[in-house]
């Protein structure tokens, strides 16, 4: 009879294994997860006492917002019922009053919301037109800046034009002027007071501060006889030409006046007197 053969048993030595090595993997994981949830507590420990003393500080703040508010309201309180006792008026009708006041104030507002939105429109449609204005103005700028030089042109022409020559004192006299444009011309230049005088025959005139009067005038030859009066003294100018210079002195301060007749007519004579800038004005001056 044959034996029968010997099985030998494996022992289970790798699924022992495999089990022990998912204990420690979970034991691994379970320390993690609580260190982590302890950092996590630690952090949301600090948060909420950050946070509950943000919460201090407010109630505080507000506390004592409100017993300024308090405060507010009982002196509110007091100026009221004085005012009310002041207008004799109850609290009710001060209240109706305020209510009042604040409806016109609401509807001023109301209506100024309005006016703005008004006046932004018509502004609004007014701006191509001030641009339209400010381009004719700027037209209008370069044509007064052409009409000005060729007015400063003229001008130094007309004072190219103007003549010095000796007086009937035999001094030699400022610019003279033979007609209105030219007397213009020396107004301008501002270099002496000019003052432009129409004298009749046998009338006294006042011209600055000096007197003249015509004795005769012959415009055929163009001559004329006159008499300054000034000082007390009369000046006799006699047989003098048209556009000659005339001159005399005055005041004490011997200053030279001049003048100068651009236009002899029957009984009448046209021109111009001349003065030092430092020769005394009158109060009225005549014949300008």
């Amino acid at each position: 009879m044959s034996e029968a053969p010997v099985l030998h048993e494996i022992p289970a030595v790798p699924e022992q294994r495999t089990y022990s090595g998912l204990l420690i993997g979970l034991l691994v994981f379970a320390v993690l997860l609580a260190l982590a949830g302890l950092i996590w507590s630690y952090s949301l420990a600090g948060r909420l006492t950050h946070a509950e003393a943000q919460l201090a500080s407010t109630q505080q703040q507000n506390q004592q917002l409100a017993s300024a508010l308090d405060q507010t309201n009982a002196r509110l309180r007091v100026t009221t019922e004085t005012l009310g006792h002041s207008l004799g008026l109850t609290q009710k009708q001060l209240e109706e009053r305020a209510q009042d006041l604040l409806r016109r104030q609401q509807a001023d507002a109301k209506r100024l919301e309005t006016e703005q939105a008004a006046t932004k429109q018509q502004f609004g449609q007014q701006i191509s037109s001030v641009s339209s204005d400010v381009s004719n103005v700027k037209t209008d700028v370069g044509g007064v800046k052409t009409d000005l030089n060729a007015t400063k042109t003229q001008l130094q022409q007309a004072e190219a034009q103007l003549q010095s020559m000796k007086g009937d004192l035999g001094i030699q006299s400022g610019l003279i002027a033979t007609n209105a444009r030219e007397v213009d011309v020396l107004k301008h230049m501002g270099d002496r007071n000019i003052y432009e005088f129409t004298l009749r025959k046998g009338r006294r005139e006042v011209v600055s501060t000096v007197a003249l009067e015509l004795k005769k005038a012959d415009p055929k030859h163009s001559r004329f006889n006159m008499i300054v009066y000034s000082d007390d003294r009369a000046i006799q100018k006699k047989d003098r030409n048209l556009d000659e210079p005339i001159q005399f002195y005055t005041g004490k301060d011997h200053l030279l006046y001049e003048l100068v007749v651009n236009n002899i007519s029957k009984n009448q004579v046209q021109g111009y007197l001349a003065t030092p800038k430092n020769a005394p004005v009158p109060v009225t001056p005549s014949g300008q």
